[in-house]
């Protein structure tokens, strides 16, 4: 029953200004107005009293016309108390984390040793699937992309518009930063670009398949940085032996080419976590993990807007009101 009458009430349009229907007695006011009593000649026609008689509008028409006025000012006073009612509930945007999203392009990232679909494919493009399945599922999240190679570059800034920095991510080619890597400097340019973010909210997720080999800061130094600013710095590092492939197929007896020390002391100083990923299937449970550690808060309750009426008695008050014109102009 109650769920029946909040229904009822939500049809039932409420009033902003509902002082303003003091303004519909005005008409009948005015007419009880005292009019000043003229004196002086009355006015002259050269017409004949019969004839004045059937130039003068009929009573049904003076009826009507007066009508038309009556709804067309009911409407205008109907119009001027803004009429609402409540639209469908809303919820508000989700509000998780303020997240940097560093990719490493170096040319390592161009070794086909990965499986996608069946098919073997670069580093790089099997991170490029996995990122942007991980980015779909932030809703809610301010995300900004950097790249690094020889050098770290912001792509995007920190940005709810996920499919711009889907885009961006689309757009990356190994080797589009330089070939080398410049780990240090991406940990400290993704921390510039977070440090005015709220505090527990500033993450960094860091994806490379090398060891520190370019840029002006040691990673360490960058964590050292992060922790001072309060950014949690996940580290991923991705693909298999840094050997020699072929065919796609790697050869055995080499070992691998990522520092993973160096990145569980960037993690484990910053409050995040080392992740080590050798294939596809790996990198999707990490990022799948990363959810989980970072979760999207739920929304909060849902709102329900007030949608204006007024519109609609205001033109259907000009409508009458042309009406009425409009028919002492044909009687005319």
């Amino acid at each position: 029953m109650q769920d029946i009458l909040a229904n009822w009430s939500n049809l039932w349009p409420s009033f902003a200004w509902p002082w303003a229907w003091l303004a519909l007695p005005l008409p009948l006011l005015m007419l009880l107005w005292p009019l000043r009593e003229q004196y002086g000649a009355a006015l002259r026609v050269p017409y004949e009293p019969e004839l004045l008689q059937e130039q003068a509008p009929s009573r049904a028409g003076a009826v009507l016309q007066t009508l038309l006025l009556s709804l067309a000012w009911l409407c205008l006073c109907a119009a001027l108390v803004r009429p609402q009612q409540l639209g469908e509930p809303i919820e508000p945007p989700r509000q998780a984390r303020q997240m940097m999203l560093a990719v490493d392009l170096s040319g390592s990232m161009s070794e086909p040793d990965m499986q996608l679909g069946g098919q073997v494919v670069d580093r790089l493009t099997a991170a490029k699937a996995v990122l942007a399945d991980f980015l779909e599922r932030r809703e809610g999240d301010r995300i900004g992309l950097l790249v690094f190679g020889q050098r770290a570059y912001a792509l995007t800034p920190l940005t709810a518009d996920r499919a711009t920095v889907r885009d961006q991510l689309r757009d990356s080619v190994v080797g589009l930063a330089g070939r080398e890597t410049a780990l240090g400097d991406a940990i400290a340019l993704s921390v510039k670009r977070l440090r005015e973010q709220p505090q527990g909210q500033r993450v960094l997720i860091v994806l490379t398949d090398g060891v520190n080999t370019a840029g002006v800061l040691e990673p360490l130094k960058a964590a050292e940085l992060a922790k001072a600013e309060g950014v949690r710095v996940y580290t991923i590092a991705f693909g298999g032996s840094g050997g020699m492939s072929l065919f796609g197929v790697q050869l055995p007896g080499a070992d691998d080419q990522v520092d993973e020390a160096t990145l569980t002391k960037v993690a484990d100083e910053t409050g995040g976590r080392f992740f080590r990923a050798r294939d596809t299937d790996e990198l999707v449970n990490i990022y799948a993990e990363l959810d989980r550690l970072e979760p999207v808060k739920d929304a909060g309750p849902a709102v329900r807007p007030r949608i204006e009426r007024y519109p609609w008695p205001l033109a259907l008050s000009l409508l009458l009101g042309m009406t009425a014109l409009a028919w002492r102009g044909l009687r005319q």
